[in-house]
């Protein structure tokens, strides 16, 4: 089998090829090696990755059409795309909307317009986030929720990006499922997100920003489990595409207090951190809660990771990565 693996140098897109690599997959990886943070960590990304035969790199932009043809060359004949190229960040779009709609919304419709041109008309399974829930209160999220409130640019795009897969499905029967990931972390994870912000200030003895004064839960997923979740749309798609739903969540199913979550760290760490109290950010939620029951049924998706097994093994890859 033959996979298109697009975000290939980021954070999910790097651990996932890799999984399909391991599987047996011949896997064209695209990236287009933004600096939206230090493409360092993505070139180690890339590097972890040069052992594996079946992997070809090639650097490209997703929303660029002519240069999505290109990157992709003769290996047309793929089986399945596996996008999760993205701009990502909550914060960062509120800066930067413009850089969103590009890689999220005009980048979904360049690669729906490449399945269409493929000989195998391949499945398509993206990324979409837990943040098109919004503020929803009603909790644990379930895929059957209202989302018609996403209260960030970044959470609007991503619905975007679900409703024009729904779109080339129903025109033009390309078999797609969007997955909504939850609060991702571990080796080699993000510079922007909290794990990475918090250790990394801790061991400098440096404040942490604890916003909304600590009053926040999220559902904290280890990146083992959510490759296991990616693998399994992978292979239940391809088996019956038509049996596939729409979209499906990855998380961990058990929200952790922001208070826990830190505390956690601090033992891995093994210093306490100083804690600065903010506000919350006008883009961010309260909380998130995955509802799992239809990726457990559907794609055998069992989070197995706890909180206090997966930042020990963060806060190690922390430390060697960077000299800590």
């Amino acid at each position: 089998m033959k996979a298109i693996v697009t975000g290939a140098a980021g954070f999910i897109g790097f651990h996932v090829a890799r999984r399909l690599a391991s599987e047996g997959f011949d896997i064209i990886a695209i990236d287009n090696l933004n600096d939206y943070y230090p493409v360092a960590l993505k070139e180690a990304r890339l590097s972890a990755l040069d052992g594996l035969s079946n992997i070809r790199f090639v650097r490209g932009n997703i929303a660029d059409a002519e240069g999505l043809s290109t990157a992709i060359g003769t290996d047309t004949d793929a089986d399945i795309i596996v996008h999760l190229a993205a701009q990502a960040g909550v914060r960062y779009s509120v800066e930067n909307p413009a850089a969103y709609v590009d890689a999220n919304v005009h980048g979904q419709v360049t690669i729906f317009e490449q399945a269409l041109k493929m000989p195998k008309r391949p499945p398509v399974v993206y990324a979409s986030s837990s943040s098109v829930y919004g503020a929803n209160t009603k909790v644990p999220f379930s895929e059957n929720d209202p989302v018609d409130h996403p209260v960030s640019v970044y959470a609007a795009t991503k619905r975007s990006a679900e409703l024009l897969a729904y779109s080339y499905r129903h025109v033009h029967k390309i078999a797609s499922t969007g997955l909504r990931f939850f609060t991702v972390y571990g080796p080699y994870g993000r510079p922007d997100m909290a794990p990475w912000l918090f250790t990394d200030a801790i061991l400098q003895g440096k404040p942490i920003k604890v916003y909304n004064h600590g009053h926040m839960e999220r559902d904290f997923t280890f990146i083992d489990d959510i490759v296991n979740g990616v693998y399994g749309a992978v292979n239940r798609i391809l088996a019956n595409p038509e049996g596939t739903a729409p979209v499906y969540n990855l998380g961990n199913n058990n929200p952790i207090a922001l208070m826990r979550f830190i505390e956690t760290i601090e033992k891995a760490c093994g210093r306490e951190a100083i804690k600065q109290f903010e506000p919350m950010p006008p883009a961010d939620v309260k909380r998130t809660y995955a509802d799992i029951d239809l990726a457990s049924r559907d794609l055998g998706f069992s989070p197995a990771t706890t909180l206090e097994q997966g930042i020990p093994l963060f806060v190690e890859w922390f430390r060697g990565y960077n000299g800590r």
